[in-house]
């Protein structure tokens, strides 16, 4: 970025007005796609742990490999600009949500948190609210950039979970769907670190209208 951009933002015209993407915004993005990454990291080698090397201290590690993912999934959804705010705020109590159910499990089975969850599917009727929020992002990229890997991304993750939830998946299919989840969420975080910053922020003139309504509705 050079001297000159920093002193005088490039101007945008929005929907109901112009407006200026800030260094805030662009940090704001920067710390959004940081935590798609880290998720997507934790989850990968998770996933791949859990599939070639199914032992009590391989699923301990996955225990703090989900404790990352599911944090770094937290700080996305901070930092993410979604328009509808109850829609933000919907995916982040989903978020809270699944992460206090994680710790619930975690802390009261004598079994780790992997295990548990695959032995008892109930399990999934609290933690899966965290999955909930992340396929809303998924939901949320598939909508507004087109991304082919979140189409898919969208109704896998429900379909392996509720799969599990009822047992009307074949292991051999679980296994395929979790490691096609890794593959494609690792494909989404990398292409959003290519991504452009301003398409990511949006229109603030829209959030600006929004915040305006509210304000006067109150």
């Amino acid at each position: 970025m050079t001297t000159s951009t920093i002193s005088h933002p490039e101007v945008y015209q929005g929907q109901f007005g112009e407006f200026t993407v800030t260094k805030s915004d662009r940090m704001e993005v920067i710390i959004y796609r940081s935590g798609l990454m880290v998720g997507a990291v934790c989850f990968a080698i998770a996933t791949f742990l859990v599939l070639q090397y199914n032992n009590p201290t391989v699923l301990r590690l996955i225990t703090f490999l989900y404790a990352g993912f599911s944090i770094a999934l937290g700080v996305s959804l901070w930092n993410i600009h979604i328009y509808m705010v109850q829609l933000h705020r919907t995916l982040q109590v989903f978020w809270g949500i699944g992460s206090l159910s994680a710790m619930i499990v975690a802390f009261s089975s004598n079994e780790p948190l992997a295990a548990t969850v695959y032995h008892q599917p109930l399990t999934i009727f609290g933690i899966g609210f965290t999955f909930a929020a992340l396929t809303g992002i998924y939901f949320k990229e598939a909508f507004c950039f087109n991304r082919l890997e979140t189409k898919f991304l969208t109704p896998t993750v429900p379909l392996l979970l509720l799969g599990h939830l009822t047992g009307i998946l074949p292991l051999y299919w679980e296994q395929f769907l979790l490691g096609l989840w890794a593959v494609l969420f690792m494909i989404f975080a990398i292409r959003k670190v290519v991504q452009a910053i301003p398409p990511d922020i949006g229109d603030k003139s829209v959030f600006e209208y929004l915040k305006a309504q509210r304000l006067a509705k109150t």
